[in-house]
């Protein structure tokens, strides 16, 4: 490729010239290429230590001019072929212009320019995101392409200089992080060093550091272990692979593919070794860590973040910390944790101003919302951007989000000008205020596409809706008789005045200032009247709800009454969701949660609906709304607990290993003796689904779920650490799971909230669990204390490590249950060893998993169905069983292979879909490898029927023997002279006897119908009921254009077997006979038609002159005629182009040793007699008289047919032919083949250019 011009010093350097004129040096790097000694494997060292672009661009073109010392580098290439490309380009173009110049300098100033304008033309075609690639990275990612054999879909992330530890000896080189692949690659004195390991395929990802590797990064898979180490910054090449790797699973587990975000905006500067893919990874991991602190919605994005002050009102002090900007928000932490924590939504902001600076106060920023609240930042660096930054997203709210009569004043203006100057800027966007989106429409990424008839999705919210408008615990407690005011009720005054006058000094609503005060009220207890308010402020739900007005009831509308798997499991669990509650016993409550987890299971398909969801939801009904509790069980499902509801739980597998791992760090000896008994693995998946709603008294366990939504998932590991705790000497006395079960469930049950100012709700597992002696109660109080002094020292960073490496091994523990899920249903089916299954498995898998990342004709989520069995799940498309079926079919057919295997492909599809699953695969294999010689024939005979002939390969089949027979006139030969007469005998026989049994016929067949009773009827319906199993008696007939092409496959398939001369004469006989069979079955189906035709004749000679012959010689003779061309045919496709002449003027390949043609002899279609044929005759041809004229019978007769029985028993006939298709073939050699060709294509990929060398002259 051309390059920017750069100056060289020394040209000779390391280096060797192959071609040169006056103004250009054409070379070659020393040790590339054949030979080169010592030297060129110093000099490889060197280049791939150094991560010289030498390496992956060993020629270049200089430029010189004939005084001048310094040398101009201006192309270079990876391959000879490409830089002589370039060596030409310049001598036809610019040799002849430079000779016109005097001065050196004007040369060498036209060289640079002409070089510079044309890359700049190449530059217009290259994307947007290698635009924003510096050329170092750019070089880098082809050198990664080369040396790996990577498509150019395949995409570097970063790639960084370290060791990779090969037995005891560490290999200098360099790892190449890209979007699907970890890589590594080094040279060291001619020893080559190249991994490739795919990121689904990793099982463990760890830092650490030992005597042995210090500082090193472990690989692991399921098979391997690599280590990585003395790595430049090891922190950040592991964050990189961790979320990499993180990505991989996601794609497991989804089925997505990645996907770059287009909408970053550019750097201002190209950075030297940062790819825009790094930039958007490294901006996604920040978007995460925003969105988990502040519990902002999965669309929000981080803009940017700086250092500042935020005054506090309740302290009277400056509280230092950051301010985060994102599209919708403006939020503050301080750097010391729960000191302060603040988040303001930008609908509710009304002015913005920068406030005059002092020594006291740099730099301030006042931000006031619109219930009169104002928010003093100082200390900003860059408040003018900043300023412009918040102004640019106000101006992007949704206007229907103001209230009316709000105005918007900025950096100080006036209100009135800062109203007009939003309306003009409105009107600047082609929009006027009503025309601003609006809330009700909105852009919500996991909104369910409109069923309707053209009707929008999202309406206004309907009234009419049979929706509860308060929580379901406060209709009942409305209807119930008051009480006099006890100990308890006081309590519950008492929380709700210290909540009152938390609002009035921290502010009340999503502005608030949340403090360790506000943690304080938390663990206390919330008041009941104020819990649904809270959860929703503390989850982030209110802001989603706020920001998506009736959504919640246009998802009802749209999905009630739908009927599917989700909606079937929701009403069988509907009665079983709180029992024991009077608000659930009755059809209002019943269907208030119909109505939430239907719309949910509307609204997400990817989750539906999950057991413990209705649990959960239950007990938000009590005490939100119905659109409250639908937006709190969103916030639940895919944020709060990520992946916990889906159809496999991971989420909650995933908790649970990481609760085993805390386990065994806080409580080792309880560890280890739980682990024996298999305990933690049970309970925990019950604790972490339900948050300790089904194993614990009902208002004990809503008291967790209170500080839950403040706390996170921290705040249920801290629990159940403290559950343990607090049993831990009965637990280690117990002898097996049932003992420590119990133990857990009794402790469980007793856990009361002697707060509470509800009656108390009996408990369902209490009271299932109840012995003689109950255990002492526990208040439930005592319980989060104790788990804040024992285990408060739990951080979310570091749980989400740890989840990160549960993720790994939960989800690869779960992909190897699935396969051996598959591999158990299909092994009856098949005739494949549980061992062959499983591979097979792996490779299907991998090929529709490479379809998610590399593309393919049909998207990874149009082939992955999770509702379907594990059999069925992954489906893979035509291409990618071509791909399969090259590699592992038991018949090499040369170039007619992709044609065998299109064919394969259409007559496994058997629903017409374009996609087959792993059943459909292996079922296509199994026959082929482990069938008998009637089941391979059968299958062969299958695939030249339709559907898996296709009409337009017989027309071409057709085209193709024209072709060569339309100038050739084949000499008349006797095919069936002896059998003209067994033809008539035959038939007239079988007349004369279907005329003397048809006389008995009707008294049979009234006998028969007298016999039949209704016994006779059910066991006729029981048969067809059965599957009827296909016989060789089902198949259909096949005729001249289906057979042309099984003869053309089945030369393919002996073309590269040992014994091919042997076999090309047995197909030889085989296809004669089949002929003579052929033209014997016309004249039985033609009988009736041609019965006055047909009379005694003189039985005829070999050699028929006249023209009344033609009928019975020159059809026969024109079918053999077909079969030797379709043949001549096949043999030229396996051979080579026709017309390809060896000759000086050809190519290299030409003078290649030809064997396999060379000493084959050439027979006409007359000539072919099965006894004169020789063992190394091949049919090319047929013989001709030189007439030119095309005879009426060239083309296949449509009257020629033959059954598959004929077939069998003609194969049959010849030893050659059943000891082929009776030969076991080893399929595993053919996997191990296909798991090494990767590896193959990379080492060819890196050293293909020296064929090239030969290229130059």
């Amino acid at each position: 490729m051309w390059i920017t011009p750069e100056e060289v010093l020394l040209a000779n350097a390391l280096w060797v010239s192959e071609r040169a004129n006056p103004f250009f040096i054409l070379q070659r790097r020393k040790g590339h290429g054949k030979g080169g000694g010592f030297t060129g494997l110093l000099v490889g060292t060197l280049d791939v230590v150094l991560d010289s672009s030498a390496r992956v661009a060993p020629y270049r073109i200089l430029h010189q001019t004939g005084d001048s010392q310094i040398f101009w580098s201006i192309a270079c290439g990876t391959s000879r072929k490409e830089i002589t490309e370039h060596w030409e380009w310049l001598e036809a173009n610019l040799l002849q212009t430079l000779s016109i110049f005097d001065n050196e300098d004007d040369i060498t100033t036209f060289v640079k320019g002409k070089i510079q304008g044309i890359m700049a033309e190449e530059n217009k075609s290259l994307l947007a995101q290698d635009d924003e690639d510096s050329g170092k990275f750019r070089e880098a990612e082809l050198k990664m392409r080369k040396l790996f054999g990577m498509p150019e879909e395949e995409k570097l992330v970063n790639y960084y200089s370290c060791s990779y530890w090969k037995g005891r000896v560490p290999r200098q080189g360099w790892l190449y992080l890209t979007v699907n692949h970890i890589c590594f690659y080094s040279f060291l004195l001619g020893k080559e060093v190249t991994l490739v390991v795919q990121w689904t395929d990793v099982t463990q990802l760890e830092k650490n550091a030992t005597l042995l590797f210090p500082e090193s990064v472990r690989v692991s898979t399921r098979g391997t272990q690599h280590f990585f180490s003395m790595f430049l910054n090891i922190n950040d090449t592991f964050k990189l692979m961790e979320q990499l790797a993180n990505i991989a699973m996601r794609q497991l587990l989804d089925n997505e593919a990645f996907s770059a975000d287009r909408t970053l905006p550019k750097p201002c500067k190209t950075l030297k070794n940062v790819s825009a893919l790094k930039r958007d990874l490294d901006a996604r991991a920040k978007n995460e860590r925003y969105r988990a602190l502040f519990r902002l919605t999965q669309d929000e994005r981080l803009d940017g973040h700086t250092d500042c002050t935020l005054w506090t009102p309740f302290a009277k002090m400056h509280v230092v910390g950051q301010m985060f900007v994102s599209n919708n928000y403006i939020c503050f932490a301080s750097r010391e944790e729960d000191m302060c924590q603040l988040i303001i939504p930008l609908r509710e902001v009304s002015i913005v101003e920068k406030a005059d600076s002092s020594s006291v106060l740099p730099s301030p920023l006042s931000i006031s919302t619109k219930n009169k609240t104002n928010f003093l930042f100082a200390n900003l660096k860059d408040r003018d951007f900043l300023v412009q930054r918040i102004s640019d997203f106000l101006q992007r709210t949704p206007e229907r989000l103001w209230s009316e009569g709000d105005q918007l004043p900025l950096s100080g203006q006036s209100v009135s000008q800062s109203f007009s100057r939003w309306s003009r800027q409105l009107a600047d966007l082609g929009l006027s205020q009503q025309e601003t989106p609006s809330p009700t429409t909105p852009t919500f990424p996991s909104s369910p596409p409109s069923l309707g008839s053209g009707e929008p999705l999202h309406r206004y919210y309907s009234s009419d809706l049979p929706t509860a408008k308060h929580g379901l615990l406060h209709i009942y407690q409305k209807d119930a008789p008051e009480e006099e005011m006890g100990p308890k009720a006081a309590k519950e005054k008492m929380k709700e005045e210290s909540w009152n006058i938390h609002f009035f000094e921290f502010g009340r609503g999503v502005c608030m200032y949340r403090t360790s005060k506000t943690r304080e009220l938390v663990l206390n207890g919330i008041p009941e009247s104020l819990r649904g308010e809270l959860w929703l402020l503390f989850s982030g739900a209110q802001n989603e709800m706020a920001t998506h007005p009736g959504y919640y009831a246009e998802l009802v509308e749209q999905a009630m009454g739908r009927c599917n798997l989700a909606t079937e499991e929701i009403e069988r669990d509907l009665h079983r969701s709180m029992p024991e509650h009077h608000a659930f016993q009755n059809e209002m409550g019943i269907a208030a949660l119909r109505r939430v987890l239907t719309a949910y299971a509307y609204r997400n398909p990817n989750i539906g609906y999950c057991q413990a969801m209705n649990i959960v939801t239950s007990v938000l009904l009590l005490y939100c709304t119905e659109e409250e509790a639908f937006w709190l069980l969103v916030a639940l499902c895919e944020r709060m607990l990520p992946d916990y509801y889906n159809t496999r739980v991971v989420g909650a597998l995933v908790d649970q290993g990481v609760f085993e791992e805390l386990t065994r760090e806080c409580l080792p000896l309880l560890y280890e003796h739980m682990q024996d008994l298999g305990v933690i693995s049970t309970i925990s998946l019950s604790w972490f689904l339900t948050l300790f709603l089904s194993v614990m008294p009902f208002h004990s366990a809503v008291l967790l779920v209170d500080c839950f939504f403040y706390e996170g998932i921290k705040l249920i590991f801290q629990v159940s650490l403290a559950v343990l705790h607090a049993n831990m000497e009965q637990l280690m006395a117990s002898n097996d799971e049932g003992e420590a079960m119990t133990i857990l469930g009794r402790y469980l049950d007793n856990v009361v909230n002697k707060q509470t100012v509800s009656p108390p709700i009996p408990h369902l597992h209490a009271l299932l669990t109840s012995g003689d002696e109950p255990p002492p109660e526990i208040d439930v109080f005592e319980l989060v204390k104790s788990s804040y002094e024992k285990f408060g020292s739990l951080r979310a960073d570091v749980i989400e490590q740890m989840r990160f490496k549960q993720r790994l091994k939960v989800i690869q523990s779960l992909e190897d249950t699935a396969k051996r899920s598959v591999v158990r249903a299909i092994m009856t089916d098949s005739a494949f060893s549980i061992e062959e299954l499983e591979d097979l498995y792996v490779l299907f898998k991998a090929k529709h998993i490479m379809s998610c990342y590399w593309g393919a004709s049909s998207t990874a989520t149009e082939r992955h169905d999770p509702s379907l069995p594990y059999l069925e799940q992954y489906r893979i498309d035509p291409g990618q069983f071509g791909e399969l079926f090259s590699v592992l079919g038991p018949w090499g057919c040369g170039v007619h292979t992709a044609t065998l295997s299109s064919r394969l492909f259409r007559l496994l599809d058997q629903n017409k879909d374009g996609l087959i699953n792993f059943k459909e695969f292996v079922t296509g294999l199994s026959g082929m490898y482990h069938g008998d010689m009637t089941e391979k024939l059968k299958i062969l005979y299958k695939l030249h029927l339709p559907p898996a002939l296709c009409p337009e390969e017989a027309e071409s089949a057709l085209e193709a023997t024209q072709f060569f027979t339309d100038d050739d006139t084949p000499e008349d030969s006797p095919f069936l002279s002896h059998l003209d007469f067994l033809v008539q005998e035959v038939t007239e026989g079988e007349e004369v006897k279907e005329a003397g049994d048809s006389g008995n016929g009707d008294s049979e067949d009234k006998k028969e119908e007298k016999v039949k009773d209704y016994k006779y009827y059910l066991r006729m319906w029981a048969k067809e009921k059965e599957p009827k199993k296909e016989t060789i008696k089902d198949l259909p007939r096949m005729n001249q254009e289906q057979f042309i092409e099984l003869c053309k496959t089945l030369y393919n398939m002996f073309s590269e077997d040992p014994l091919e001369q042997e076999l090309y004469h047995a197909i030889a006989t085989v296809a004669s006979l089949l002929l003579r069979i052929g033209e014997v079955g016309k004249k039985f189906t033609n009988n009736g038609a041609n019965k006055k035709v047909l009379e005694p004749q003189p039985q005829p000679q070999p050699s028929v002159d006249g023209p009344e012959k033609e009928d019975s010689n020159g059809e026969g003779s024109s079918a053999q005629s077909l079969i030797c061309k379709a043949l001549a045919e096949a043999q030229l496709e396996s051979v080579g182009p026709p017309g390809a002449t060896s000759g000086a003027g050809g190519s290299d390949e030409e003078g290649k040793d030809d064997t396999s043609v060379s000493s084959y002899s050439v027979v006409s279609a007359g000539e072919l007699q099965c006894e004169d044929i020789a063992d190394d005759t091949v049919l090319v041809g047929c013989g001709g008289n030189g007439s030119g004229d095309r005879r009426r019978g060239s083309a296949p007769d449509a009257d020629w047919s033959i059954t598959f029985e004929q077939v069998l028993a003609s194969m049959l006939t010849e030893p050659v032919l059943v000891d082929y298709f009776e030969r076991k073939r080893d399929i595993l050699a053919k996997m191990a083949a296909c798991k090494m060709q990767r590896a193959v294509e990379r080492q060819t990929s890196s050293s293909s250019d020296h064929e090239l060398a030969q290229l130059s002259t």
